[in-house]
């Protein structure tokens, strides 16, 4: 196999692994939360920061690093515009990334008397996150000039 397609591959693979699982993980404590058993949500919220989110940025900070091997075996310049909007759209990501951790970890050490706006934030931040990898994700397929 070439090294191209193989690198392709390589850096599709944590893409769509990096959207199913913000999916995933938002699914996971979206039910758990509307379960009403705190220790089942507790134990949730715990695994996702200690292990999912480090795993989940690990997926994404490989993205770059294919991403300019990619456009440097093709021999594309860096100042093109979908490239230049996709990186900062990418920091983009990592700010709500991290605010979301923020957030999760405000919402495990309340337990059970979160306020309300904590969920409903931390939810608004996983959407903008999930946006962000779909717009990226365009940029990336599309290549608008």
């Amino acid at each position: 196999m070439e090294h191209y397609p193989l690198l392709k591959m390589l850096h599709m693979l944590p893409g769509i692994l990096l959207l199913v699982g913000v999916l995933v993980h938002l699914f996971m404590l979206w039910k758990a939360s509307r379960s009403g058993d705190a220790a089942v949500l507790q134990r949730k919220l715990k695994r996702t920061r200690l292990i999912s989110l480090p795993v989940l940025g690990l997926l994404a900070l490989s993205l770059p690093v294919t991403g300019m091997a990619l456009v440097g075996i093709v021999g594309l310049p860096l100042s093109q515009t979908w490239l230049l909007l996709s990186n900062v759209l990418f920091v983009v990501l990592v700010v709500l990334t991290l605010l979301l951790a923020g957030r999760l970890a405000a919402w495990q050490a309340a337990g059970a008397s979160v306020a309300a706006s904590v969920p409903r934030l931390s939810a608004v931040y996983a959407g903008l996150i999930i946006l962000l990898l779909l717009v990226i994700m365009g940029l990336m397929g599309a290549k608008p000039a």
